[in-house]
C-alpha cells in the first residue's frame, strides 16, 4: 500500500518504519528536518518537507494516489484539517487522525474521521491497571 504520514514524532515515525518494514511505501512530511532522524538511517520511504495542510506539499508526497493517510502532529486542529483534506479533497480511502481532546473526537468521528484519542486509550489502561 502507498501511505501518506503528516508529522515525524515518536509515534509518526514508529508507525511508519513499522509499516516500511512490512512492505509498504510510505512517505513522511514534517515541518521539522531534524525530525527525520527519528525514522533511522534504514528507512526506506520517503521524507518530505514541509506542512501537511499544503496541498501542494501533499501532492509532492503522492497523496494523490495513496491508499492510506494518517495525521500524527501533536496538534488536534492541523491534524484534523491534514485528516479533511486528504478525505475530502484528495478522496484518500482510509484517513486515520490522532485527536488528543477527547471532547473533539465524538465530533470528528461523527464527520465520518477514524480517530485514535491517546488520552483515553491511556486513562482507560491506567484505570484497568489500578483496578486489577
Amino acid at each position: 500500500m502507498k501511505l501518506v504520514i503528516v508529522g515525524c514524532g515518536r509515534v509518526g515515525a514508529m508507525a511508519a518504519v513499522a509499516l516500511s518494514r512490512a512492505g509498504h511505501q510510505v512517505t513522511v512530511v514534517d515541518v521539522n528536518r531534524r525530525a527525520f532522524d527519528r525514522l533511522g538511517s534504514d528507512f526506506t520511504g520517503e521524507m518530505i518537507l514541509g506542512n501537511g495542510i499544503d496541498e501542494d506539499v501533499l501532492r509532492q508526497a503522492g497523496i494523490e494516489t495513496a491508499d492510506g493517510f494518517a495525521s500524527l502532529t501533536n496538534g488536534d486542529n492541523r491534524n484534523i484539517m491534514a485528516a479533511q483534506i486528504a478525505r475530502e479533497i484528495f478522496k484518500v480511502p482510509r484517513v486515520i487522525t490522532r485527536i488528543y481532546d477527547p471532547m473533539r473526537e465524538d465530533v470528528y468521528r461523527e464527520l465520518g474521521l477514524d480517530t485514535v484519542c491517546p488520552t483515553l486509550s491511556g486513562a482507560k489502561a491506567i484505570h484497568a491497571m489500578l483496578k486489577e
